[in-house]
C-alpha cells in the first residue's frame, strides 16, 4: 500500500517509517524537514511541507492509500498542530479519495482519562501539559467526526527500552494500576500493524505497561 506519514521525522514517526517499509508499504515521509529522517530505502519517498498549510498537504495525500499522523510539536506546549493539521489531513483525504486514517492521540484523552494516575492527571495533563492535552482531545473529536475509516491510538507515555510489564492492548476504560508507559518501538509496529488491520476500525485503542 501507498502509506503517508505525518510527523515522520518525530521520534514515534522515524521508527513507523521503518516499520512501514519493512512490511513492504511504499512510504512518503512528510515533515518540514524530511531530510532529518536519515535513511535511503526504494520504497521511500520523502515529502517536506508544513501540516499547518493545507496546499502542502493535499499535495502529499493525493494517491495515498492510508495515513498515519503522528504530529508533535517538540517541547512547545502552546502549538496546535495536532489538531489542526489533522484537520488539514482529513480534508485532504475527503476531497482526494482515501478513507484509511490512524491518528496518535494519548492515553487519558476523553474517555480513558480514568486510566490515569495521580501524577498525570493533576501535575501533567492538568497542569504542565494542559495545553497538549486538550489539543488531543479536540483532535480526536475531529477524527471521529471524519466520516473516514479510522483508527485512533491512545498511548502512555514514550520510553526508549522495553516495558518492565507486558504492554495491554486495548486498555480497557475501566484500567487501574498501570505504568503507563510504552517504547517507541511497540508503538511503531502497532501502528503500522494498524495500515491494514481493521480491527479497531471506529475505535480508540489504548496501550500502556
Amino acid at each position: 500500500m501507498n502509506v503517508i506519514v505525518f510527523g515522520a521525522t518525530g521520534t514515534v514517526g522515524k521508527l513507523a517509517v521503518s516499520e512501514l517499509l519493512a512490511a513492504g508499504h511504499a512510504v512518503t515521509a512528510f515533515a518540514r524537514h524530511p531530510e532529518k529522517l536519515g535513511l535511503d530505502h526504494p520504497q521511500l519517498r520523502c515529502h517536506g511541507g508544513d501540516a499547518l498549510d493545507a496546499r502542502d498537504v493535499a499535495s502529499a495525500v493525493k494517491g495515498q492509500d492510508a495515513v498515519l499522523v503522528v504530529l508533535g510539536a517538540g517541547m512547545s506546549r502552546k502549538s496546535r498542530i495536532r489538531s489542526e493539521g489533522t484537520l488539514n489531513v482529513i480534508r485532504a483525504m475527503q476531497d482526494l479519495g482515501p478513507k484509511r486514517l490512524i491518528v496518535q492521540s494519548t492515553l487519558g484523552a476523553r474517555d480513558s482519562w480514568n486510566t490515569l494516575n495521580f501524577w498525570w492527571k493533576r501535575v501533567m495533563f492538568g497542569a504542565l501539559l494542559a495545553p497538549v492535552f486538550r489539543d488531543h482531545e479536540l483532535q480526536e473529536r475531529l477524527v471521529e467526526a471524519s466520516g473516514l475509516d479510522w483508527t485512533i491510538v491512545r498511548p502512555g507515555a514514550f520510553i526508549d527500552a522495553a516495558t518492565v510489564r507486558p504492554v495491554i492492548e486495548d486498555v480497557p476504560n475501566t484500567a487501574r494500576g498501570l505504568d503507563l508507559k510504552i517504547s517507541r518501538a511497540e508503538l511503531a509496529r502497532f501502528l503500522t500493524r494498524q495500515v491494514a488491520d481493521r480491527t479497531y476500525l471506529h475505535r480508540a485503542v489504548g496501550l500502556s505497561s
